[in-house]
């Protein structure tokens, strides 16, 4: 999102010609160096031989992913709604706000389910970081960052702690107690440092790694306890806006998304993409695994939202109407994966049959855009959070058929 969208470069000494200029920084032998752009461009034609000037490896470069375009589309036989002509439609149904959680002084950026399905954490422009009961609407924990705009925040596996960042370039963990007046802040660890801002963060399945994005283009695997880097993941052009860990217990990979209009899946292990789709028109907001993990679904500025399919490498639906002519914000799937939840800058949330790409509902409350979406654990429920500064909790008045979240 363009708001949330901030300078990569940072002014300084160039590590190769020392001049005062704006730096990027250039990975040599796994070394971070801070390099201008014309250094940058003289480091990477090295080697090259006369013909092989970077303009004519772009061109080839783009001559390949061509080819592989088209071998793509001689693999797509078929969309997703044919298949899905047999299936059984979901009606129009009913989602009431059950809870709205108020207390932040500004826009809420990012919310976190606990797997108590019932705690949610939550970060806001003013700054603050709040633990909420759910059922109860009382604020359990409160932190206040040294920063506004706190862009990230994520419950850990265990309940025990968690984990938030933004403008500070940092992801700080902060353990959880009973006790609900004891200082957080003296407890907490500064886990990662990026050169820019911290656009997102999740656990992995335990407390003691953590994965991060950045607005320095990059994601990064972190030891929670040492705070050491495990893994870095480079290959985004632009700012790094979203992530998403793969659902199952073993998963070593995860998605992200940023503003070069790239989703790109990583393998953990080895740092390398495994895969990349480019065919979103803007920035992406929001990537989200589908259940089985066989899936993954994106919310852009384009003002659609798109699903691929990793075994088919390819985008296989898109949802959008013409009357939708905001960005999509965030996007989340119901636990049987049949409903898509997206929300909008247009203050609404957008529910959406997966399988025949049709709009079933549309969800109204908030009185500024809808910035992140979550549903909970057990599926029973989902939680919205909007630059109106509030959170709101929902749930089905009725299952639709054909939906078997119960």
């Amino acid at each position: 999102m363009c708001d949330q969208t901030f300078l990569v470069n940072v002014f300084g000494s160039c590590d190769k010609c020392f001049k005062q200029r704006p730096l990027r920084p250039v990975f040599k032998k796994s070394q971070q160096l801070n390099y201008c752009s014309q250094c940058a461009e003289i480091m990477a034609s090295d080697g090259l031989h006369e013909s092989e000037t970077l303009a004519a490896l772009r061109s080839e470069a783009e001559s390949l992913k061509g080819k592989l375009e088209e071998e793509r589309a001689k693999l797509h036989d078929v969309e997703l709604r044919q298949v899905a002509e047999r299936v059984e439609a979901l009606g129009q149904f009913v989602m009431k706000t059950r809870r709205t959680l108020k207390g932040h002084g500004n826009k809420v950026l990012c919310m976190d389910w606990c797997r108590d399905k019932r705690r949610i954490v939550s970060s806001s422009q003013d700054g603050k970081v709040i633990v909420w009961d759910s059922f109860t609407t009382n604020k359990e924990h409160a932190v206040t960052m040294p920063c506004t705009w706190v862009m990230a925040c994520a419950y850990a596996p265990s309940g025990c702690a968690i984990a938030c960042g933004g403008l500070d370039n940092k992801c700080s963990v902060y353990p959880l107690t009973f006790d609900k007046n004891e200082n957080m802040a003296a407890k907490k660890k500064s886990v990662a440092m990026h050169t820019n801002y911290l656009s997102a963060c999740s656990f992995t399945n335990s407390d003691m790694q953590i994965l991060t994005a950045s607005g320095d283009g990059t994601c990064a695997l972190w030891d929670v306890e040492s705070g050491q880097l495990l893994q870095s993941f480079h290959g985004h052009g632009a700012d790094v806006l979203c992530l998403d860990l793969a659902p199952s217990e073993t998963g070593n990979t995860f998605v992200s998304g940023g503003c070069d209009k790239k989703a790109m899946v990583w393998d953990m292990r080895s740092g390398q993409c495994v895969q990349a789709f480019e065919t979103h028109e803007s920035d992406i907001n929001s990537v989200r695994y589908y259940p089985s993990g066989d899936a993954f679904a994106s919310g852009s500025d384009d003002a659609t939202c798109r699903l691929y399919d990793l075994r088919a490498d390819r985008e296989v639906a898109i949802y959008s109407k013409e009357s939708i002519i905001f960005g999509a914000s965030s996007v989340d799937f119901s636990l049987s994966g049949r409903l898509l939840f997206a929300g909008y800058n247009d203050y609404t949330i957008n529910v959406w049959d997966v399988l025949k790409g049709v709009r079933v509902s549309i969800l109204f409350g908030h009185e500024n855009r809808v910035s992140t979406l979550r549903v909970s654990p057990d599926g029973t429920a989902f939680c919205s959070g909007s630059w109106d500064h509030t959170l709101r909790v929902r749930s089905p008045a009725y299952f639709p058929a054909g939906d078997r979240r119960r």
